[in-house]
């Protein structure tokens, strides 16, 4: 607590003040910290949550805020996040805390557990953590362990289970007695509707309507099947176009350039390559694409006019004096096995 000031001689007033303005801060520090573990627990971010506790331990996680004046441990168990429970109770959350209507969190994950199966996730780490909770009333005189009991009255009368439901609703009130009606109503419906839809046999019209679904199906997908293929094809024919045009056209820039270009020094990247970043036989594929194998007169003919421009004697009385000396190896040693892959290709030819 902070202490008045006026009980202090003169020369202590001032390090009174500064005590008692750092207790102030302090009190809104531990706020802040609170509402910002509040946030991680509404947004279910487990990790940010368990990061924060661990640098500031300091936090007590006992207290109650809005108009519910519900815990942190509350709003766990009212969203049902198992992992953000167990991280509370480890760090000191009590079980005892109630709320503005007397429920503790063992009230709330009981209430969950009547339609889902909450009991293992939440039920059971808050009975281990403060077992003396189970029988904890709140202010209408109903425990956990009366909600539990009353949600395993399935093998009961249906008289007793009346009685017994009305009991427990008249504490919870008339707004929360219609929704688990509703609720249980709703599920009934929908348990009804599937096991009705499961016992139905389809008859023959249906099945044969399904099987030709199934038949219309299939061939769509087929042909969408053989529609991707052929584009497929006709975009890789594109591609391959693409690069035997700007081979030619290269190689016409090179070649057969003017003579103030032939004095300028060739790089490897500066001479025509079928496939720059390629193997030779892909340089081959490139110079040979668009021509009819079967078709022998033509496709000689083109291999011959290739021998011609890449044959190394030939090469070296036009570039020669223009290659670049960092260069010059790698360049002639590529074209001597362009030239003799082109050789086997006639060889081939032969037999």
């Amino acid at each position: 607590k902070s202490l008045k000031i006026t009980h202090f001689p003169s020369e202590q007033r001032r390090l009174v003040a500064c005590r008692n303005h750092l207790l102030r801060n302090y009190a809104l520090m531990v706020s802040h910290r609170q509402k910002r573990v509040w946030k991680y627990i509404e947004e279910g971010s487990l990790l940010k949550l368990k990061s924060y506790l661990k640098r500031h331990h300091d936090i007590d996680v006992n207290y109650s805020q809005g108009r519910r004046q519900r815990s942190p441990l509350h709003l766990a168990c009212g969203l049902g996040d198992d992992g953000v429970l167990r991280l509370l109770l480890q760090y000191g959350a009590s079980v005892l805390l109630k709320d503005r209507k007397g429920d503790t969190a063992l009230h709330i994950a009981a209430n969950r557990c009547c339609f889902s199966p909450a009991y293992d996730d939440l039920v059971v780490p808050l009975q281990k953590s403060c077992a003396a909770a189970m029988f904890v009333p709140n202010r209408a005189g109903v425990t956990p362990d009366d909600l539990l009991n009353w949600m395993n009255r399935g093998s009961a009368k249906k008289d007793s289970e009346r009685e017994w439901m009305e009991k427990i609703l008249w504490g919870l009130g008339r707004s929360y007695q219609k929704r688990i009606f509703d609720k249980k109503h709703a599920e009934a419906q929908r348990l009804a509707a599937s096991y009705s839809g499961s016992k139905r046999r389809k008859t023959k019209e249906e099945r044969a309507d399904e099987e030709k679904c199934h038949k219309e199906h299939l061939k769509r997908l087929q042909r969408e099947h053989e529609e991707y293929l052929s584009r497929a094809t006709r975009k890789e024919e594109e591609v391959r176009q693409g690069k035997k045009r700007c081979y030619e056209e290269r190689c016409a820039a090179t070649f057969q350039s003017s003579s103030s270009a032939a004095d300028t020094k060739l790089s490897y990247s500066d001479i025509p390559w079928p496939a720059p970043r390629g193997t030779v036989q892909e340089m081959v594929d490139v110079m040979m694409h668009g021509v009819d194998k079967k078709d022998t007169v033509a496709f000689r003919k083109v291999i011959r006019k290739q021998q011609t421009l890449w044959h190394p004697d030939k090469f070296a009385q036009r570039c020669a004096t223009r290659l670049e000396e960092k260069d010059r190896q790698r360049i002639l040693d590529t074209v001597t096995a362009l030239s003799q892959e082109l050789n086997r290709l006639t060889q081939s030819l032969n037999t």
